[in-house]
C-alpha cells in the first residue's frame, strides 16, 4: 500500500504531518487524486472496512485546516472516498478527541484497519507522539472493529 497526499497548505508548514511524510518519503504528494486510491474524506457516506484494500492500490489524505475541513470537502475528488470509523486522536494538539485526527494519523489509522499494520507503525515512528503506546492504544479497539 501506498501513501498519497493532497496538500492545501492551509496550517502551520512546521506542524503539518503530511509535509514529515513527504520530507522522509513515505508519502508521494500529488495535485490530484486519481481513481484507484482511497481518499479520506470525514464527509463520505461510506466508512473505510478491510475488505476496500481489495480496490484500490493506494491511500490518499487530504491535508486542510480542520476549521477550513467543510469548504475543502464541498471539492469533488476522483478515487474512492471513504471516511474512517470514530478514532481518537493521538497528536498533542488534539489528544484523546473524536474525528480530530492529523493527516499521518488519518493515513496511518486506515492502513491499520486496511491490515498493513507495519506500514502504519512506520508512518507514525516519524512522531514522538506517533510511538507513544498510550497514543497508540487510544484506537485499538476502535480499528479492531473495522477489520
Amino acid at each position: 500500500m501506498r501513501a498519497q497526499v493532497l496538500m492545501y497548505k492551509q496550517d502551520d508548514p512546521k506542524k503539518c504531518t503530511a509535509a514529515k511524510l513527504v520530507k522522509f518519503q513515505l508519502a508521494k504528494p500529488v495535485s490530484k487524486t486519481d481513481s484507484n486510491t482511497i481518499v479520506l474524506d470525514p464527509f463520505a457516506k461510506q466508512t473505510l472496512l478491510y475488505h476496500d484494500s481489495k480496490i484500490a492500490n493506494s491511500i490518499t489524505g487530504i491535508d486542510c485546516s480542520w476549521n477550513l475541513a467543510d469548504l475543502t470537502f464541498k471539492k469533488r475528488f476522483a478515487g474512492i472516498l471513504r471516511k474512517l470509523p470514530p478514532l481518537l486522536a493521538g497528536n498533542p494538539v488534539n489528544y484523546a478527541k473524536f474525528g480530530k485526527l492529523t493527516t499521518v494519523e488519518a493515513i496511518a489509522g486506515a492502513a491499520f484497519i486496511l491490515r498493513f499494520d507495519s506500514f502504519a507503525l512506520e508512518l507514525l515512528s516519524k512522531f514522538s507522539w506517533g510511538q507513544d503506546r498510550k497514543s497508540t492504544r487510544l484506537n485499538s479497539s476502535h480499528s479492531q472493529q473495522s477489520r
